[in-house]
């Protein structure tokens, strides 16, 4: 099944932004608690919105992107970071293997980040507009740096690289250059920012023996994306740090804040009218 469109996104955006002003208006409880959720669910929508809308833009210029690409290529052997070209060959020996790759890289990333913020709203809701801020200042990061063209490995067969998906039959992108996706956008990594904020949310926001599954899901979204040659190390590294800069700002934003309440002069309670007879 398809993902849905940006438009499609784009208009459920809108409608939960009406349903949740609508909702207010009520006093009762249940209408308060729609209204929350319509606004929460508005944003990532439009979230979403932004990254479909992102990735179909009609950016055809690939100015310098192959040679930021070599760049990377050669800065990476130089600090001895893995190759992905490795990685690479050898998930291709084992077909199971690839497919399953393929599949964590194509399919994983939204279902994982949408089930995190459900599970964020139900089960820790002080800690779901940390971790909410975060997601929509890295994707706001990710967004702005992808007009820095790159480009991925999988568009370098110079090094030896090739589009494995491609490969085995499921041609996630399309050719370069058509405009259906953005082919020189490599830098950083979507897929990791958003499993970073999955891997590092989970971990620590409970305690449960399962948190685990944060980090394992950082592990295999960095391993899927390499080993499909979509992206460089170094798009993921550069994502991490973006999640941990969100992170920082909305410490400091919310530190701010709380320093502007405390410095605020407290409301001087109203004298009883009992009080004023007895003092008049």
């Amino acid at each position: 099944m398809p993902w849905p469109s940006w438009n499609e996104a784009a208009v459920a955006a809108l409608v939960l932004a009406l349903v949740a002003l609508v909702a207010r208006r009520f006093a009762d409880p249940k209408a308060k608690v729609a209204a929350a959720v319509a606004q929460e669910v508005a944003l990532v929508s439009f979230l979403y919105m932004l990254w479909r809308l992102a990735r179909q833009l009609p950016l055809l210029h690939e100015d310098g992107a192959e040679d930021r690409g070599r760049w990377i290529y050669h800065f990476q052997k130089a600090v001895h970071l893995p190759s992905e070209l490795r990685m690479e060959q050898w998930v291709s020996q084992h077909q199971w293997l690839a497919k399953l790759t393929v599949d964590y890289y194509a399919t994983v990333h939204v279902p994982a980040l949408l089930a995190f913020l459900v599970w964020l709203w139900v089960r820790h809701r002080d800690e779901y507009p940390r971790w909410r801020n975060a997601l929509a200042i890295t994707t706001a990061f990710c967004l702005f740096i992808r007009f820095i063209r790159v480009a991925p490995p999988r568009l370098m067969p110079e090094f030896g690289f090739w589009d494995l998906p491609a490969e085995l039959g499921r041609d996630i992108y399309g050719p370069a250059g058509t405009g259906a996706s953005d082919q020189f956008a490599a830098m950083p990594s979507i897929h990791i920012a958003w499993a970073c904020i999955v891997g590092f949310g989970v971990w620590s926001v409970t305690k449960s023996r399962w948190r685990i599954t944060g980090p394992l899901h950082i592990v295999l979204t960095f391993w899927a994306v390499m080993a499909t040659a979509n992206h460089w190390w170094l798009d993921g590294l550069v994502a991490m740090a973006l999640v941990g800069l969100a992170l920082a700002i909305d410490s400091g934003v919310r530190r701010m804040v709380g320093r502007r309440r405390r410095l605020e002069p407290e409301p001087v309670a109203p004298v009883a009218e009992a009080e004023l007879v007895s003092t008049g």
